[in-house]
């Protein structure tokens, strides 16, 4: 099985963040990844109060974005963070999410010419390296972190969906990120380009004592997903290969899904985008991911009780 985490993000409370952190430690999760989207609550608050309330659950940025963040500051919040967190941390990078940024008045047409960059310069800072380097979107003259980073090798991984971004993973990054909304087939594919030592991916999770609870609670919730990522892959073509190239679910029934009501979706939606059920069905979604070559499958608890199905996992070792 992979490792299991969870995701929390901006729609939280940096305190609820704290009391769902500090349960998935108590129940044996490996780690707690913070979703930062634009002009939602920052991850900073949130990931500094966690490292504080919690001594041994892995702590993941999962991403910040360099159209929004400087290379530098990039790596002078992560290094502390770092240092706060005893070594607990890994920065995940990504560029997506591009309408938001646009209506910031960012131009981010040069999506791989930013992560290159950013890849250089937060390497060589947290390194404790003077860097110069000159880039296509970013160049920066004899800068260095003003302390030594606790960590140098701190890992770095890349949130990727079309080839050239998954190719550049395999150059510069320590690990690979995939986003909601992508089945086991697409991480299959996207692993043999990438060839990632650690593949990171997310996906929401309802688990129930009966399966109509848990297929009643999710459904709205992916509903909504596959709305949001359906608007994006009508821009993006690699969002939409994504979807309907990797699932198994014709193009003419994405369409009819997202016209209709949430409870029509049928299980084809909840297998290829979602960990839902009892806890046999998670288990058996779990093994679905590893399979494609998921190290790291990272869920968002989107049931009325989070903690209460962090515990139907029982993850802790026996006393």
């Amino acid at each position: 099985m992979p490792r299991l985490g969870i995701r929390l993000h901006g729609g939280l409370a940096p305190q609820h963040c704290v009391e769902l952190a500090v349960a998935a430690e108590a129940h044996g999760f490996a780690a707690v990844w913070f979703a930062e989207n634009p002009l939602e609550r920052g991850a900073l608050p949130a990931l500094a109060a966690c490292a504080v309330a919690t001594r041994r659950i892995e702590l993941g940025i999962g991403v910040w974005n360099p159209f929004l963040r400087h290379p530098a500051q990039i790596a002078m919040d992560a290094s502390a963070l770092d240092e706060l967190a005893e070594g607990r941390l890994t920065l995940g990078i990504g560029a997506g999410l591009a309408a938001p940024i646009k209506r910031l008045g960012i131009d981010n047409k040069k999506t791989l010419a930013v992560l290159s960059d950013t890849f250089a310069i937060v390497r060589g800072l947290l390194a404790g390296e003077t860097v110069t380097y000159k880039g296509r979107a970013f160049t920066v003259e004899d800068v260095k972190l003003s302390h030594k980073p606790s960590r140098p090798d701190l890992p770095i991984l890349l949130a990727a969906r079309g080839p050239k971004a998954l190719a550049l993973a395999a150059e510069v990054a320590d690990g690979l990120m995939v986003s909601n909304m992508s089945p086991p087939g697409f991480t299959s594919w996207a692993a043999a380009i990438a060839r990632p030592a650690r593949l990171v991916q997310y996906a929401p999770c309802v688990v129930a004592a009966d399966r109509e609870t848990a297929m009643a609670a999710i459904k709205p919730v992916l509903a909504g997903l596959l709305t949001t990522f359906w608007t994006l892959g009508l821009k993006v073509p690699a969002a939409k290969a994504s979807l309907v190239d990797h699932s198994g679910i014709p193009e003419t029934d994405f369409a009819a899904a997202i016209a209709g009501p949430a409870t029509a979706l049928d299980e084809r939606f909840i297998d290829a985008f979602a960990v839902a059920g009892t806890i046999e069905d998670c288990r058996a979604r779990i093994a679905a991911y590893r399979a494609a070559g998921v190290t790291d499958l990272v869920l968002t608890f989107v049931g009325p009780d989070p903690v209460r199905d962090m515990a139907r996992f029982s993850l802790r070792p026996a006393a």
